[in-house]
């Protein structure tokens, strides 16, 4: 089906190998892009059949088995990268880490380009960072998690990952663009015996995903994403830092909590072909990218409470320090969540008040 410069291809099943994403791409995005034919040329969406749906796993924990084993039922959750995201050493990353769970942060983060190198070893920054978890647990009586960047070589991710469980982690991070659709399908099938989380972060994305003419959009490595089984994945902001508009925002919430899409081909509504999911979990939307407190109320009402807001220099830079600013990040959602607005919320709440004098409501652009 062609209409205007958009066209509509349905393939039968039997040109796929069942269960491998890398096959998938290199059969709807191989050679096709490389005509000299061509001068652009984007795919928008794939709608997978039922037998290719259930021939993976999806998320082994989803939205709700994360909310479970965090123990937090409604609110959004929170996450901070300790900045700057390179060049801090383990013990200087351990402390930051510490004033984030302190001040309420649920989720210290790694960064897309912290994995293992000379100032952070991978092994000994993970063992001493989940012991200061653990005392931050015992002193605030709320879960708290770490997202450890496994990202490398297959086989030494597989070993970083088994170490995150020796340690009594519960998630690891994944750079799956870079890392690549099969690392990604060899890391889920060994957290599912290590009962470990994915959180995916989607560097690299904008290399093909930015241009609207051409290239793969967000839309599609969103559903490979939550097919293959990652259990959090970025979707930005729409008013952060990053290209994320608002449009695209909310059509990937969409396609990766839902349980049946509807088609909406040639409109402006975020998706293009329907998607039935078939009892695969929904994947856990992480809102990050040049969030600060006065953001909060913004993102909540487009988002909704299941989603998991990132900031982090939005936390760090707080003028009161970095515990206070994951205070204040956290009676942002507080006072959002109970209807009060940022301005009268920070007459009780200095965290908050020294957040909005220096950031305000401002979106980065």
């Amino acid at each position: 089906m062609i209409k205007g410069n958009f066209c509509k291809i349905a393939y039968p099943i039997d040109l796929f190998e069942t269960g491998s994403m890398p096959q998938l791409y290199s059969s709807v995005a191989g050679n096709i892009f490389g005509m000299k034919a061509i001068n652009n040329l984007r795919l928008e969406d794939i709608d997978f059949s039922e037998k290719y749906v259930k021939s993976f796993k999806g998320p082994q924990f989803g939205v709700n088995g994360v909310r479970n084993f965090m123990n937090i039922k409604k609110r959004p959750l929170t996450a901070t990268v300790p900045k700057p995201k390179v060049g801090m050493n383990t013990n200087e990353y351990c402390k930051a880490a510490y004033e984030i769970w302190k001040g309420g942060i649920d989720i210290v983060k790694t960064d897309e380009n912290m994995t293992s190198q000379k100032f952070v070893n991978f092994y000994k920054t993970t063992e001493k960072i989940l012991n200061v978890r653990d005392r931050v647990e015992k002193e605030t009586g709320e879960r708290k998690t770490f997202l450890a960047n496994v990202t490398a070589e297959t086989n030494e991710m597989i070993k970083r990952a088994k170490f995150v469980k020796k340690c009594g982690g519960e998630f690891v991070m994944i750079d799956i663009l870079t890392a690549g659709w099969a690392a990604l399908q060899t890391l889920r099938n060994e957290c599912q015996d290590l009962k470990l989380a994915i959180h995916a972060h989607r560097a690299m994305h904008a290399a093909f995903t930015r241009n609207p003419r051409h290239g793969i959009s967000m839309l599609t490595v969103a559903k490979c994403a939550r097919l293959t089984g990652v259990d959090n994945l970025h979707i930005g902001t729409a008013v952060g830092k990053l290209v994320s508009p608002i449009k695209e925002v909310l059509g990937l919430e969409k396609e990766i909590t839902g349980e049946e899409i509807e088609e909406t081909f040639l409109t402006d509504k975020g998706h293009i072909l329907q998607q039935e999911w078939y009892k695969i979990k929904p994947t856990f939307p992480v809102s990050s990218g040049g969030l600060h407190p006065g953001l909060v109320p913004y993102i909540i009402n487009k988002l909704g409470n299941n989603i998991i807001l990132q900031a982090g220099g939005g936390v760090i830079g707080n003028p009161l320090g970095v515990q206070a600013g994951a205070t204040g990040f956290r009676q942002a959602i507080d006072a959002t969540i109970k209807n009060i607005s940022l301005k009268e919320y920070a007459n009780t709440h200095k965290e908050l008040k020294a957040a909005l004098d220096k950031w305000g409501y401002i979106k980065p652009v």
